[in-house]
C-alpha cells in the first residue's frame, strides 16, 4: 500500500477536457482518471481512507508506479491515480491504482513488463493465480499471504483500453478477504474505466 500512500499524500486532483464518446480506446484526461477511481459512493460497506487522486506522471511518480529498472512500463504514461478504502468488519484494506497511457499500444506494451516485473509479486508468499472473469482486454490475479502470520493478500492487474488498473487487497485477519471479494473489486474498477473510455461519467458501484 506504500505506493498509494505516497501518491495520495502529495498529489492533488485536476480536471481535464472532455473525453471522446466514440466507444474506442481513448487517452483519458486527468479528470477522467480521478473519476474512474472508486469513491465513497461507489464502495458500499467500505470506508474511504484516501479520496481518489490523480496526478500528472513525472519522475517521482514513475519511480512509484513503475519501480523497476529505468522505470520500465511507464513509457508514454500520462497520469497516475489511486484511492484507498478499509472495511472494519474484516480488517480489510484495498487500494485502487491506475496508470493512463497516451495510446492503447503503450498500455499493451507495458502490461507484461509491469506484471512480471513488479505487480505480480505483490500478493506475498506462496501466491497462486486465479480467474477474475472476462474483464478488460487483459487480466491477471494472484492470491497469497501478505502478512507475517499468513494474513491474506491479493493483487489484480487489468488492461482496459489505454489504461492499466490494479487492486491491492489485504486483511489483518485470516479469511478476511476471499477471491470473490477481490474479483468484485477488480470488476468495479474495470467497468468504471470502460465507462470513462466511452466518454461517460463512471458510475458503476460495488453491490452491497
Amino acid at each position: 500500500m506504500a505506493i498509494a500512500a505516497a501518491l495520495l499524500l502529495t498529489g492533488c486532483g485536476g480536471d481535464g477536457e472532455s473525453g471522446s464518446g466514440n466507444g474506442k480506446a481513448v487517452a483519458l484526461t486527468k479528470g477522467q482518471v480521478r473519476q474512474t477511481l472508486p469513491d465513497g459512493e461507489a464502495m458500499t460497506g467500505w470506508k474511504e481512507s484516501a479520496r481518489p487522486t490523480a496526478v500528472e506522471m513525472d519522475k517521482l511518480y514513475r519511480s512509484q508506479a513503475c519501480p523497476i529498472k529505468d522505470n520500465a512500463g511507464c513509457e508514454n504514461s500520462r497520469f497516475y491515480g489511486a484511492s484507498t478504502f478499509r472495511h472494519d468488519g474484516d480488517a480489510a484494506t484495498v487500494s485502487f491504482l491506475i496508470i493512463a497511457y497516451d495510446s492503447e499500444q503503450a498500455a499493451r506494451k507495458a502490461y507484461d513488463v509491469l506484471w512480471d516485473g513488479y505487480y505480480g509479486k505483490r500478493a506475498g508468499q506462496r501466491a497462486k493465480t486465479f480467474g477474475i472473469g472476462p474483464i478488460g482486454e487483459e487480466r491477471d490475479a494472484r492470491f497469497g499471504s501478505a502478512g507475517y502470520d499468513g494474513e491474506p493478500g491479493a493483487v489484480t492487474q487489468t488492461r482496459v483500453g489505454t489504461t492499466l488498473l490494479w487492486t491491492e487487497t489485504a486483511s489483518a485477519n485470516k479469511g478476511g478477504i476471499d477471491e470473490d471479494q477481490v474479483r468484485d473489486l477488480a470488476t468495479v474498477l474495470a467497468e468504471r474505466a470502460r465507462q470513462a473510455q466511452n466518454g461517460d461519467v463512471p458510475s458503476v458501484a460495488l453491490k452491497g
